[in-house]
């Protein structure tokens, strides 16, 4: 697939796409890694770049003499856990050429020819847009996210359990996941906006600057975020120490309470012939009153405490 910078992307023909450039209109080119093997030359950008997606593990950019290349692993935001959906390209003055055999460019190329019209079109404003593209709904990702947590906090507060703590994890593991790819983000954008090569046009940096803004505040988004899983963590770990502490506040109170009685009965039991309490009839009756006044001197010792 070609297309030409306009006031918006325009399809055309690899022919056309030759003919443009000549004449200084900027172009976008979507490949396969076969295509791209079979026509690189025609791009003449001067690069040996063999693809495997296979082996594309980030989000990265390489300034060439003649050329910048690069790779994409874009974490798939309705799930997560599922594999990174990886693209590579080459770009120059002249335009850019993506590589990828997992259609995910060709979904975003879509979305940028049906919404986004350009009064001052330029290389500069369509990979903006391109970027943009592959982070626009993360804020609401991320407010979904906080709202989640501040569910679990209620029901941590309300009393915890094991499903609290792996809702937990599962949203650290995705927000330190997206927060790697923000980072990686950052960095890419800041080599375009250096400009090393002179591809871009400096009035046109601009707009790798409000990308940059951009990744930044949902680089600190996410930090927050993964801040407040730790909070949370700490705070069902503390639910836990609470109910262990009074689970073991009882069965100390407990134990406490029946340790006299426990002596009186082992004192009793020895049944030496010259107890007089054995024998008297008001023995009986006796020990059980003692035991009685005993349990109840400890439970009002124990209330006054606070410890009950």
């Amino acid at each position: 697939m070609f297309y030409i910078i306009k006031d918006r992307l325009v399809a055309c023909k690899a022919a056309d796409l030759k003919k443009c450039s000549k004449e200084g209109q900027q172009y976008v080119a979507v490949l396969t890694s076969e295509q791209w093997t079979e026509q690189r030359e025609c791009f003449e950008m001067g690069i040996d770049m063999e693809i495997n997606t296979s082996e594309i593990f980030g989000t990265k950019i390489e300034v060439n003499y003649d050329s910048l290349t690069g790779t994409f692993a874009i974490p798939d935001r309705k799930d997560l856990d599922a594999d990174d959906r990886v693209f590579a390209f080459a770009m120059d003055e002249r335009g850019v050429v993506f590589i990828d055999d997992s259609n995910t460019v060709s979904e975003l190329i879509e979305k940028i020819t049906k919404i986004k019209y350009w009064r001052f079109p330029s290389l500069e404003r369509f990979l903006y847009d391109f970027l943009e593209m592959i982070v626009h709904e993360d804020l609401l990702l991320m407010e979904k996210y906080e709202c989640d947590l501040d569910a679990v906090e209620k029901e941590i507060l309300s009393g915890a359990d094991e499903e609290c703590l792996q809702k937990i994890n599962l949203i650290r593991g995705d927000v330190r996941q997206l927060r790697i790819n923000y980072e990686q983000l950052i960095d890419l954008g800041q080599e375009l906006e250096e400009n090393e090569n002179n591809f871009f046009k400096e009035d046109n940096l601009r707009y790798f600057h409000l990308f940059l803004n951009r990744m930044a505040r949902l680089y600190d988004v996410a930090g927050s975020l993964r801040d407040y899983t730790v909070q949370l963590n700490d705070l069902y770990k503390s639910r836990i120490d609470m109910k262990q502490n009074r689970i073991m506040t009882v069965l100390t109170v407990v134990t406490a309470i029946f340790m006299p009685l426990t002596l009186i009965v082992g004192w009793y039991g020895m049944n030496f012939v010259y107890m007089p309490e054995l024998q008297s009839p008001f023995g009986y009756p006796a020990v059980m009153v003692v035991s009685l006044l005993i349990v109840l001197f400890c439970l009002i010792f124990f209330k006054k405490k606070k410890w009950l």
